[in-house]
């Protein structure tokens, strides 16, 4: 099998000659990627010393760089890891093994580390809460939904949207899998802290935030019943709590004394009806959606499939 390691880049000359090396050590036959998003460093320079085939994507952003990645790379396996140096690279070929023998589509490694200072605490709480967050929504099968590191099967990489333009493509990633219903898994690995000199890209409040926004986003895309039935309940709720004191003096006395309050009161419940309305015709355009991708996920063979 053909297998390709991508490894989307930014401003990491201290850590990717590592990454790259490590890589080559541990998968001496695939075919290792490194895409650029416009580093001011020298990280083109050093990755393409370190005998990595060194591509650009300009459009800023890991969502856009991985959108790029999987549509430019032909390959039966594709490992993806940030060049940051903080992934096991002698891992790969064990997570691999579990994509092909097992015949998944994704192995998402999990990361366990004892080194506060490569998993900061704070960065621990907010994968649980977001990962525990997409579980109750959308079904729980992982434990590190924002895990850098994973390996994907043909079939998954030429059939995923990429809508994502930032660090909450992990998110995008894990509720595509939970949403096609694909067989995945996850594995534990080691998770060191970054070499002298790397500094992290990732803004804990701004990109939890925006992978918050993307979960709701993917909750309108793909559960829009649920969501828009939330919306509409809330609508009834303030209407009727408008309403209920103008019925009681409408019984009592035969007369609506405040006109404008009626008014909004049944304008909400409309808006009510309307979200619900909503709800129900793009339910039945996101399971159309989902059928097609479904056949063109089908359309493509499933890792080890020529094994017995």
């Amino acid at each position: 099998m053909k297998t390709a390691v991508l490894i989307p880049c930014y401003n990491e000359e201290a850590a990717i000659a590592a990454v790259v090396r490590d890589f080559r050590a541990a998968l001496p036959d695939a075919a290792i990627y490194v895409y650029d998003n416009n580093s001011k460093d020298r990280t083109v320079e050093i990755a393409a010393a370190a005998g990595a085939v060194v591509r650009r994507e300009t459009l800023q952003g890991k969502g856009n760089v991985v959108r790029r990645m999987f549509a430019d790379i032909d390959a039966d396996v594709y490992v993806m890891v940030d060049g940051d140096d903080t992934y096991h690279a002698p891992s790969a070929p064990l997570l691999i093994e579990k994509l092909v023998t097992e015949r998944l589509d994704m192995v998402n490694a999990q990361r366990i580390s004892t080194a506060e200072a490569a998993y900061r605490r704070g960065h621990v709480l907010g994968n649980r809460l977001l990962t525990g967050l997409v579980g109750g929504i959308f079904g729980k099968r992982t434990d590190d939904m924002l895990s850098g590191y994973r390996v994907f099967s043909r079939r998954f990489v030429k059939t995923f949207p990429a809508l994502a333009g930032g660090f909450e493509i992990e998110t995008e990633l894990t509720v595509h899998a939970l949403e096609m219903r694909m067989p995945f898994a996850e594995a534990p690995t080691p998770y060191k802290e970054r070499p002298p000199g790397s500094v992290s890209k990732l803004s804990t409040y701004k990109d939890g935030l925006r992978i918050l926004f993307m979960i709701g986003k993917l909750v309108k895309e793909e559960r829009p019943m649920q969501a828009f039935s939330i919306a509409a309940v809330g609508l009834a709720l303030a209407s009727l709590l408008l309403a209920l004191p103008l019925i009681l003096t409408y019984i009592e006395t035969g007369l609506v004394p405040r006109l404008p309050t009626a008014v909004l009161a049944a304008a909400l419940m409309i808006l009510s009806f309307l979200s619900l309305t909503c709800g129900l015709i793009l339910d039945s355009v996101t399971r159309a959606r989902r059928e097609t991708k479904r056949l063109a996920y089908l359309s493509l063979p499933a890792p080890g499939a020529d094994c017995p």
